[in-house]
């Protein structure tokens, strides 16, 4: 939060941030003195997204920063100046491109991001002066973010499925919930046999953990979130270039851990239940093997045709086991499948629902926040692509095709008929560094689906 400051009136002004865009730069050079345009002509400042040019006064003070501004894209419009423009306060000029206040402030928050864990920062962020409601509105969002962030860039090594839990018991702790949790063998007695399948190999036990917190006479939500802490296939081993981040496996476990804190924060009165299956898809002797076939907590017998879809193996036990507390609304988080990021790319994630007026209003809360998401169908013919010869189901099959509606159609098969259910299918990862969403792990969905649990229970 420190790339936010409370604006203040004082003898010491912050410097004005000039957003602009081609159509809009012939008012902007209007409104600068001979010296500062032939500065601008000098620098070669056209406008477009993302060019910066520094003003100075005739003292030679830094007196104003133009900024050219894609306006489809508000969240990105200041994020790239927090750790490039030098260190000091600055605030949104009045002239210019209108920018969304909120949505500008988030992004510099967003884009002062930087992960310390295992070096230090590389520079000091400058500061935003923004309203103080303006810091009490966005301050849970950015802190939430910056959990996912460091949940999923931290390798397993350090965030395995302990560490995973001891994150859930910390939530737990700051907001007096109930927490506790079934570790190796207890997942067996008191069947989960799909989270201890995945997770045997293992040297680090499985677990499941569980969180609970709200008035027991408040309408029940569930979250659940796929906490593979690394997958390397299991015995469907993955090539080296495919198992390279699959740290990044619990991203569905970091969204959800920081939703469930969002909506303590916000004390929305809801009965909230937090599931987290925590295991490392690992090799080993005792590994689980294709052609096994697994009796679910739900008393489904399921096929195990690839060792490597062994995320919605986790997710099955979990939805069975908070399915059966008869919530009002369920919404999981997984970075499940491949397949939706070739049909949507890394930016969008896939949403899946069974009740289109909660997906719809979803949406709306996504576009909203400029936080998309993308729907695709529960093409229910589909599920004849995970037909067994010996089971119930398999958990997958031959087909390459509609890779992530088959994963949603699995899982849907745990949701009892008429439960209303939400799954996102999200990368939680940014590929390359671009302004707001540095590289390495990243929320996304997180502030959709917050918008929309705010607007349908507060």
């Amino acid at each position: 939060m420190s790339a936010l400051i409370q604006r203040r009136s004082g003898r010491h002004a912050p410097t004005p941030v000039e957003a602009t865009d081609a159509i809009h730069l012939a008012a902007t050079r209007k409104r600068l003195d001979t010296v500062q345009r032939h500065w601008l002509d000098e620098n070669g400042f056209d406008a477009k997204p993302g060019s910066v040019c520094l003003l100075s006064d005739a003292n030679g003070k830094l007196a104003r920063v133009v900024v050219g501004v894609d306006r489809q894209d508000p969240l990105a419009a200041l994020a790239a100046l927090p750790l490039t423009l030098p260190v000091g306060e600055y605030t949104i000029a009045a002239e210019g491109v209108a920018l969304d206040p909120s949505l500008a402030a988030l992004g510099w928050a967003l884009g002062a991001y930087q992960f310390t864990r295992y070096r230090k920062a590389k520079r000091a962020a400058a500061t935003l002066a923004v309203e103080a409601k303006t810091i009490a509105t966005l301050a849970p969002l950015i802190e939430a973010t910056a959990l996912v962030r460091d949940l999923v860039n931290t390798p397993t090594e350090d965030m395995g499925p302990k560490q995973l839990a001891d994150a859930v018991k910390h939530l737990g702790k700051a907001h007096k919930a109930k927490v506790r949790e079934w570790v190796g063998d207890e997942l067996l007695e008191d069947n989960f046999p799909t989270i201890h399948a995945v997770g045997r190999a293992s040297h680090r036990a499985p677990r499941l953990i569980e969180l609970h917190w709200g008035k027991a006479s408040d309408p029940k939500l569930l979250l659940v979130g796929k906490g593979v802490c690394f997958d390397t296939g299991g015995l469907d081993l993955k090539p080296s270039d495919g198992m390279r981040w699959m740290k990044k496996d619990m991203g569905g476990a970091a969204h959800a851990i920081a939703l469930a804190g969002l909506v303590m924060q916000a004390k929305l009165p809801v009965r909230l239940t937090l599931l987290i299956p925590a295991v490392e898809n690992a090799v080993a002797g005792n590994a689980m093997r294709p052609g096994e076939v697994i009796v679910t907590r739900a008393g489904h017998s399921v096929e195990i045709d690839n060792t490597d879809a062994e995320g919605r193996l986790v997710l099955c036990d979990a939805l069975a086991y908070g399915a059966e507390q008869k919530p009002e609304l369920i919404v999981d988080f997984a970075t499940l499948t491949g397949a939706a990021r070739v049909a949507l790319g890394p930016d969008l994630p896939a949403l899946f629902a069974n009740d289109d007026a909660i997906a719809e209003a979803t949406l709306a809360c996504g576009r909203a926040v400029a936080d998309p998401l993308w729907r695709l169908p529960l093409w229910r013919p589909y599920r004849k692509m995970l037909d067994s010869y010996l089971a119930d189901f398999a958990n997958a099959g031959a087909s390459r095709h509609a890779g992530a509606i088959t994963a949603a159609l699995f899982m849907e098969r745990f949701v009892p008929e008429g439960m209303p259910w939400m799954h996102l299918d999200t990368y939680a990862w940014n590929d390359a560094d671009r302004p707001g969403r540095p590289r390495g792990g990243e929320a996304m969905g997180l502030r959709a689906l917050f918008a929309y649990l705010q607007k349908r229970f507060a």
